[in-house]
């Protein structure tokens, strides 16, 4: 399964579970001051950015390559939705036609294919970036346990790559999700979509994995990459 159908079929569930999402968009709109009027937000899912934003914009365009997160972005005038993938460089060759004041995206970057190829691409844009980007120390303690390696970038991998194409402030943030369940805390990775769609243990093993857990918590590791003066 893809990672955009993952997100889609859990869309109408996905806002019940984005709990540590919703707190890297405010950590990320706290570093804004200057209230960019034409916004780009690069992974938008159901529109999280576009409703926590408090000021008025003349444009938003937001991009997502789930067709069921579209869906429940809010729409207006103002608000533009795009499909596309930004693996895909097409997109930001269609992205290239527009002056955007400011590059938003917040917990989507992770999953990019080739992440240095990305940034090349959001440089080129020739706008301040608010960036937030899950590291492979989420889910730390869940993988250690399986014996599984994480398919995410490690913080210091990122940092090294966006000093290559941003002039930015780097900040690492670390998060807890406390569950009343290791059963609860499953049923979350499952439905948040920050699995990546990834099911590399058998029913045995995730049976096993479930029993064993130590914690009562999820832990996430956030990358932030500010521009400067913003």
């Amino acid at each position: 399964m893809k990672v955009s159908l993952e997100f889609s079929k859990y869309a109408l569930e996905y806002n019940k579970y984005n709990i540590i999402q919703n707190m890297v968009i405010q950590k990320l709109l706290s570093h804004v001051t200057k209230k960019p009027k034409n916004i780009l937000d690069l992974g938008c899912g159901s529109g999280a950015i576009c409703k926590a934003i408090n000021w008025e914009y003349q444009h938003f365009t937001g991009v997502d390559f789930a067709p069921g997160m579209l869906k429940l972005h809010p729409k207006s005038s103002k608000i533009e939705c795009v499909y596309g993938d930004f693996n895909d460089d097409t997109l930001f060759e269609n992205m290239l036609t527009y002056i955007y004041d400011f590059v938003f995206s917040a917990s989507a970057l992770q999953w990019a294919d080739d992440l240095d190829r990305v940034f090349c691409k959001i440089k080129e844009l020739n706008a301040p970036v608010a960036l937030a980007i899950f590291t492979s120390n989420t889910f730390k303690t869940i993988n250690e346990t399986a014996s599984i390696d994480s398919i995410l970038r490690s913080a210091d991998e990122i940092n090294a790559l966006q000093k290559k194409y941003f002039d930015a402030e780097f900040e690492i943030v670390n998060y807890k999700l406390e569950f009343e369940s290791t059963r609860d805390m499953f049923k979350y990775i499952k439905k948040s979509g920050v699995s990546g769609s990834r099911k590399i243990l058998s029913y045995k093993e995730s049976k096993k994995l479930l029993y064993e857990y130590p914690l009562n918590y999820l832990e996430f590791e956030v990358a932030f990459i500010y521009s400067c003066n913003i």
